[in-house]
């Protein structure tokens, strides 16, 4: 799949989960083995933007940086986005306008995530300190190290405590689904997500659907790139 139908290099943008930043996907450029040129979006709050106000809104994130996202494109070859979590319904909505702008998406890959019109009903928004933190750990199964140093956790604690207020808020911009074709990925033990609820991407699209689940919880991903990867292969091989 490392190429279109005119020969051009497919792009694999990455969008990130709560909290996180590209770094997390830079393994998958080894994983993807030339298969894709595999990039990432880039939010304000993380890393390289780490000073910068973190959004609070996923419709208004996406407005704001769809010029950045199609500047990285380059304007050569078409284009799949992977979304987990909140990266999931933020992938959806620049589907949304990088279609309004002309530009060839392959394929949506969502993970971990219900339907774009499903709110979680748990939430961590609101809550502050540790209670949040508990929180969001229980949510996601995991807790990341950085979180058990003050220094770092000054610095992560006010995107983490954004992303999920912006997550939990999500309303989509447009109740009009997406013409591209649509893969839901899930770990079988996710306690955040369904089955069924990662199948309500399937009224999302009018194209193709297709969903698969992977061993492990939430963040299943953390330890299934690879795996992930193939599978967006043979799923974007279907769609040629």
């Amino acid at each position: 799949m490392s190429t279109g139908e005119t020969g051009e290099r497919t792009t694999l943008l990455c969008v990130p989960f709560a909290g996180a930043g590209p770094s997390f996907f830079h393994p998958w450029q080894d994983l993807a083995a030339g298969r894709w040129r595999v990039t990432s979006v880039e939010l304000p709050g993380r890393e390289r933007r780490i000073l910068d106000e973190p959004y609070r809104n996923v419709v208004e994130a996406a407005k704001t940086e769809i010029d950045t996202v199609v500047a990285g494109l380059g304007g050569s070859g078409p284009v799949v986005l992977f979304g987990h979590s909140l990266g999931a319904v933020l992938a959806y909505e620049l589907v949304h306008l990088l279609g309004a702008r002309g530009i060839p998406v392959q394929r949506l890959v969502v993970s971990g995530s219900p339907g774009p019109w499903t709110q979680r009903e748990r939430r961590a928004a609101g809550l502050e300190g540790d209670e949040f933190l508990a929180r969001v750990e229980e949510f996601a199964g995991f807790r990341h190290e950085a979180l058990d140093h003050p220094e770092m956790r000054e610095l992560i604690l006010p995107t983490l405590q954004a992303d999920c207020e912006m997550h939990e808020a999500y309303v989509p911009s447009t109740d009009d689904p997406v013409s591209v074709p649509i893969t839901s990925l899930r770990g079988e033990a996710d306690g955040l997500v369904t089955a069924a609820e990662a199948r309500q991407w399937r009224d999302a699209t009018t194209a193709a659907f297709g969903c698969a689940e992977f061993p492990g919880d939430h963040m299943y991903l953390v330890d299934r790139g690879r795996e992930i990867l193939d599978l967006i292969e043979t799923e974007c091989a279907r769609d040629r």
